[in-house]
């Protein structure tokens, strides 16, 4: 559902069509005072029409739309479209989803539905030698896939297999439009099934920067995509692991190279993009970066950071946290925005519990004494950055319910202000 939709106003947009006026120096600066204005009462925000049907699972599919919102600006003869993103970031711990696990409350899908859903996984799949150097696995991808899919269109688990019949059908309320897996890293990326002929030149990139710098364990899977005349990319990103000295210049290590090695290029049969479209991560209007970034807690006195975690001091923990010291001091991530932080830490918590490796080192939880290890120390690993022009993140939260591995999800909604383009949605 749209902020401040007015139905009235909906039903007569959607029987109306676009007009572009004006010459492209004017539609440029409408497009810019959107973006800036983003929750201006004049702005009347329609959202594409919904349409029931089943899902459909694949690799690099864009949907149909129909309906547009429009905005124009006063004095201006420019347009704008508005939507709604939903980013959302899991490190699974390698741990295969039951057959009874449901997405629907992390992906909110019980009480709102957004535009755009662009989900994350990280070890996906074991990080052993066989999965780091062995070939994909996409029977777990498939079955991450099948999940989001019945948690965006309200399917029952047993009509999965009817969905994966579908892929040629016109039908499903939400689409896959592409997906990318690289070792344990995952990327799905669904649109409503009605946003077609506006979501174009969809790609892909991957990063390793793992064992020797290369390699898959580690790094990031990127997409990318034209919506109107706006383009996005979405940087799902596993960085180096460790609490200990030395080890978040690593993490700032793998994050520059991802930054900078990162390419869209052409490949196969898949058709050009035009030349203004930006090849690297910085260059698009919108930027979202998330993932287990691992950034830890730092603090010399263990014994005053475990007292915090217990009683639940979470302000004063995050005045330690590595990521926002980055993000204050400008170094790593300069240009870059973070939600406030008020939730718990993401990480490293008991599988099937909600308590915190870290507190049940006296064994009293366990039966048995375990070492103190400061790796494992609750932190905040799983984030969501984002830059760009005409974003607002209103959202930005923690997914508690979900117990299957030592993190918990997080998700951020976004609020995005996207130009019409020329010559292709008049």
């Amino acid at each position: 559902m749209p902020v401040g939709q007015n139905n009235n106003a909906a039903s007569s947009m959607r029987q109306g069509q676009l007009g572009l006026g004006g010459d492209n120096t004017q539609r440029k600066r409408a497009a810019r005072q959107a973006a800036a204005g983003l929750g201006a009462r004049q702005q009347r925000m329609i959202w594409p029409r919904s349409a029931a049907s089943r899902v459909l699972v694949g690799h690099q599919f864009v949907s149909e739309l129909s309906g547009l919102e429009k905005t124009r600006m006063q004095g201006e003869q420019s347009e704008t479209v508005k939507y709604r993103i939903f980013a959302g970031t899991w490190n699974v711990g390698g741990m295969a989803p039951p057959d009874d696990l449901s997405l629907e409350d992390w992906m909110d899908t019980k009480t709102d539905s957004y535009d755009i859903y662009v989900l994350g996984f990280q070890e996906m799949v074991p990080l052993n030698a066989r999965s780091v150097l062995g070939p994909k696995q996409r029977r777990a991808a498939m079955k991450w896939q099948l999940l989001i899919g019945d948690a965006l269109n309200n399917r029952r688990h047993g009509d999965g297999a009817a969905a994966m019949h579908d892929q040629g059908g016109q039908g499903g309320l939400f689409r896959c439009l592409m997906s990318k897996q690289m070792v344990g890293i995952f990327v799905s990326v669904w649109t409503r099934s009605n946003l077609r002929r506006h979501v174009r030149h969809p790609g892909v990139s991957s990063v390793g920067a793992g064992v020797l710098g290369r390699l898959g364990n580690k790094g990031a899977v990127s997409v990318r995509f034209l919506l109107h005349g706006t383009s996005f990319c979405f940087v799902c990103c596993h960085l180096a692991s460790g609490g200990e000295d030395g080890n978040a210049l690593r993490r700032n290590a793998d994050a520059a190279g991802i930054l900078s090695r990162t390419s869209f290029v052409r490949s196969g049969g898949a058709p050009a993009a035009p030349d203004e479209l930006p090849k690297k991560i910085l260059g698009h209007d919108s930027v979202v970066l998330f993932g287990d970034l691992n950034y830890r807690i730092s603090m010399d006195d263990d014994d005053e950071a475990r007292q915090l975690v217990r009683a639940r001091k979470w302000s004063m923990l995050l005045e330690n946290d590595e990521l926002l010291l980055e993000l204050s001091k400008g170094r790593q991530f300069d240009g870059w925005h973070e939600g406030h932080v008020t939730f718990a830490p993401t990480y490293k918590y008991r599988r099937n519990s909600d308590q915190f490796y870290w507190c049940a080192v006296d064994g009293v939880a366990t039966g048995r004494p375990e070492k103190q290890h400061r790796h494992r120390a609750p932190a905040w690993c799983d984030r969501i950055l984002w830059r760009g022009k005409g974003m607002k993140q209103v959202r930005y939260e923690r997914c508690g319910g979900y117990r299957l591995s030592d993190h918990r999800p997080v998700r951020a909604v976004f609020h995005v202000v996207c130009e019409l383009a020329e010559g292709v949605d008049g």
